[in-house]
């Protein structure tokens, strides 16, 4: 069995999921739950998702050999600060965070010493919807987890960290942290800022109504991510936000090279653009390991 007691601390879609994923595998002998309401460990303890249940971090974390931080990133400083005096001797920590270089730098100012011990990761899945009643166990399986351990992780701790996540059914990468935050600014922060600029823009036109009723499956898929938590992904863009504005301002730069040719009636032009695009997305088509699940990753 990989943990005595695992705590999760924020039981939404994401922790949720993995509580139901490491019950799934019998990872663990129990799964201890955190939320910020009674309500909310009340509707995770009915559904099953966890064996006990608190609001207060300190007493989620007593006695528990591995420890989640599964709260949006702008929560963690504080959840770590609060986690931090009821940690045990050799409990490990982790945490979902979609931004690595802040969840680390908030770690390292509060958990001193047992900062060794601390995992940073990510796993790349997830979908618009939030909350514990939309977590499910399949979730992360065949998805990627990627972990951004630094030069002071303990690697016996890296390799729990990992066996949690492969019991959870997914696929665990290693990455450097500003790199994972370079390359998540592109394909995932970028995508779900488009997406809320996008809708935003339409529903705010004179005939927003006839627009959305008539939007086809193209436009369904691609604002799908629009639909997800506002408050969680100020948060992560504001934790990542050199990366984000350096990916938005070279998409920008690209949009207005497509601007002037449309503007200038250059066909070829953007032919020739969508042509590049088509090619590059057939490539990573092909490439592609198996499809993530549908919706956007925190």
């Amino acid at each position: 069995m990989l943990s005595r007691s695992t705590a999760i601390l924020g039981v939404g879609l994401i922790g949720g999921s993995l509580a139901r994923a490491l019950r799934r595998a019998g990872a663990c002998a129990e799964i201890v739950g955190c939320a910020s309401t009674p309500a909310e460990v009340g509707e995770a303890l009915e559904l099953g998702v966890i064996d006990r249940g608190t609001t207060a971090v300190a007493a989620a974390v007593a006695g528990c050999d591995l420890v989640v931080l599964a709260v949006p990133v702008g929560a963690m400083r504080a959840v770590f600060a609060q986690l931090a005096p009821a940690l045990g001797a050799d409990t490990v920590v982790t945490d979902v965070g979609s931004v690595k270089g802040a969840v680390i730098a908030d770690a390292r100012a509060a958990l001193a010493a047992h900062y060794r011990l601390f995992v940073p990761g990510h796993p790349v899945a997830g979908t618009e919807r939030s909350g514990v009643q939309a977590s499910f166990a399949a979730l992360f399986d065949s998805q990627r987890v990627i972990l951004t351990p630094t030069a002071e992780t303990d690697r016996g701790a890296v390799d729990r960290v990992t066996a949690m996540w492969q019991a959870a059914g997914a696929r665990v990468e290693e990455m450097d942290a500003g790199h994972h935050d370079e390359v998540l600014a592109a394909t995932s922060h970028l995508p779900h800022v488009l997406a809320f600029a996008l809708v935003e823009y339409l529903a705010g036109v004179q005939e927003a109504r006839e627009v959305f009723r008539f939007a086809g499956g193209g436009f369904r898929d691609f604002t799908r991510i629009a639909a997800s938590s506002a408050p969680l992904w100020c948060d992560i863009v504001f934790a990542n936000r050199p990366a984000v504005l350096a990916s938005l301002e070279g998409y920008d730069a690209r949009l207005r090279v497509l601007t002037e040719a449309l503007r200038r009636g250059d066909v070829d032009a953007v032919r020739a653009l969508f042509e590049r695009a088509g090619a590059a997305r057939r490539t990573y088509a092909r490439d592609a390991d198996p499809p993530a699940v549908p919706g956007g990753s925190g």
